[in-house]
């Protein structure tokens, strides 16, 4: 099992964010799933929400891609530390654009039942991307 779920996990990074596939959320995250993002507060949910949100982060970085750095997996959970990659050639989160290049980090825990996400947490370096993009002041070195 845990390598079935470690898979399905996988697959929602590299499938629906990485490559834009977003007919994968239909496959792979249940009806009313859940996720817990504070970049994304109210997220629809369910495979919507999967796609609104992945549309968001590929709008704003066309060329957007994620490597998967690490997974572990118990029982019904999968654990998953990635690295995301991309250029910001259009507006993104009502900023415009800014043409550069940013790389964050980020983990994400998804709970699987029945072989669909149920329920997912992510944790990301949002701050870091914001500085990335100019968008904020990077902290000054000590």
């Amino acid at each position: 099992m845990a390598d079935a779920n470690r898979e399905i996990s996988r697959r929602i990074i590299e499938e629906i964010f990485s490559q834009g596939r977003m007919e994968t959320a239909d496959e792979l995250i249940a009806p009313g799933a859940i996720t817990h993002d504070p970049a994304q507060p109210n997220a629809t949910p369910g495979p919507q929400g999967v796609k609104e949100s992945a549309g968001i982060y590929r709008g704003g970085f066309p060329d957007l891609s994620i490597s998967i750095d690490d997974q572990c997996a118990e029982d019904d959970l999968v654990c998953t530390r990635w690295t995301a990659k991309g250029t910001n050639t259009a507006d993104f989160w009502g900023m415009s654009a800014t043409g550069k290049q940013a790389t964050v980090t980020g983990i994400t825990i998804d709970r699987i039942e029945g072989g669909q996400v149920v329920e997912s947490w992510t944790n990301w370096d949002a701050l870091g991307l914001l500085q990335q993009l100019g968008v904020i002041p990077a902290q000054a070195p000590a």
